[in-house]
């Protein structure tokens, strides 16, 4: 009986369990057995095999070929992941390009499509209609392989609420545009692209349970992680690092008010500073030591500083993971940022800010995006199954 004295469906029962069973190989580093699934779920083994054999039949688990052992006894058949079944398609429009990626169960991204160009200077309609086409070539290469693409996630740097209506999105010029489903007809969620990608450097499982992820474009965002889950806030609006304000009489801002982050650390505002037009040629400044650059980086540094010390105070967070171009220019930005951030934590003194580069790179929203298809499926792998019938 559930605790509201309802009886449980014997069809809950078994979607739950072949939840646990693809989640327990899913988190197993090596292929693993079936006696090994059953011991660390409490499923007996009868049941565990009859579970596996309907994932292996709905191309979510495979087989794999045991390892020599010189001991007695016969090698137990390894289980994984399958990486010819299901895949989700991350997507995102950002200022300056729009992209789509596609990774399969195993994590592996099999197909990666990218086009360059101000986003800005197109009609929202136009914009999401490149992209869908961007969207069908990519649902095309991954068919060629075999892959089935379980559903589709699109990355935006602004507010999104319910139904796929980004409210605000000041950087790309967007207000009130509903997105919609793909013209092939594959659905379509749309998120934050901050969010995305701390979830995407969340499943990876090399940070803390609580983390913030500084999202360093044209535009600056962040992805809440508390008790290692995303925190949207009330309406999924929360992570606006890049309007925290910096000074209030400062430049106009692209959201109406004066003197926010993004004025002083964004990656257009950095850029002109130093007189660089790429970030690659940002760094290379930098890396020969030309005044300008180092000028404009610590003076990034000494903004963002500032607004993380804000968000650390308020939030009692210790890592902050800095993602987008801050990732490969952290080298000449982490002493301002520090110092800065140093004087203003209250706690500095006995838990200093860990400040991390993200791992997965300028396609870290993209990659989330994806992987949030991919947890729908491992969260509730019935639901894929009966799609299969």
């Amino acid at each position: 009986m559930s605790a509201t004295g309802s009886p449980v469906r014997q069809s809950s029962v078994r979607a739950h369990n072949l939840a646990l069973v693809l989640q327990t190989v899913a988190n197993s580093a090596d292929p693993i057995s079936r006696a090994s699934v059953a011991g660390a779920t409490g499923l007996t083994r009868a049941t565990v095999s009859a579970l596996v054999d309907d994932l292996i039949t709905g191309a979510l688990l495979t087989e794999r070929e045991p390892a020599p052992r010189t001991g007695a006894g016969r090698p137990a058949v390894g289980l994984a992941v399958a990486p010819d079944g299901p895949a989700g398609l991350g997507l995102e429009i950002n200022v300056d390009y729009r992209g789509a990626c596609v990774v399969d169960l195993a994590g592996t991204v099999r197909h990666r499509l990218v086009e360059t160009g101000d986003q800005r200077l197109e009609d929202p309609r136009s914009t999401l209609a490149g992209l869908g086409r961007l969207a069908a070539r990519a649902r095309e290469l991954a068919e060629a392989d075999g892959l089935t693409v379980a559903g589709a996630v699109l990355a935006v740097p602004g507010l999104v609420a319910a139904g796929g209506v980004v409210r605000i999105a000041p950087n790309l010029g967007w207000q009130d545009v509903t997105v919609g489903d793909l013209p092939d007809g594959l659905a379509m969620t749309v998120d934050n692209e901050a969010n995305l990608a701390a979830l995407g450097e969340l499943d990876l499982g090399e940070l803390p349970r609580d983390f913030v992820y500084v999202s360093g474009e044209i535009g600056i965002g962040a992805g809440i992680v508390l008790d290692g889950a995303l925190y949207r806030g009330s309406r999924g609006w929360s992570g606006e690092i890049g309007h925290i304000p910096i000074n209030p009489d400062g430049p106009a801002c692209r959201c109406g008010a004066r003197g926010c982050l993004e004025q002083y650390a964004g990656q257009e505002a950095v850029l002109r500073a130093a007189g660089a037009d790429t970030v690659v040629a940002l760094a290379g400044a930098a890396t020969a030591g030309q005044p300008a650059a180092l000028a404009a980086l610590s003076a990034a540094g000494a903004a963002l500083g500032m607004a993380v010390a804000t968000v650390v105070n308020l939030l009692d967070v210790r890592t902050i993971v800095l993602g987008g171009s801050y990732a490969s220019l952290l080298p000449w930005l982490r002493d301002s940022i520090a110092a800065e951030a140093g004087r203003r934590v209250l706690t500095a003194a006995w838990s200093p800010v860990q400040l991390r580069a993200a791992t997965l790179g300028p396609d870290a929203a993209m990659l989330g995006a994806a992987g949030s298809v991919l947890r729908t499926v491992l969260d509730d792998p019935a639901a894929w199954l009966a799609r299969r019938r």
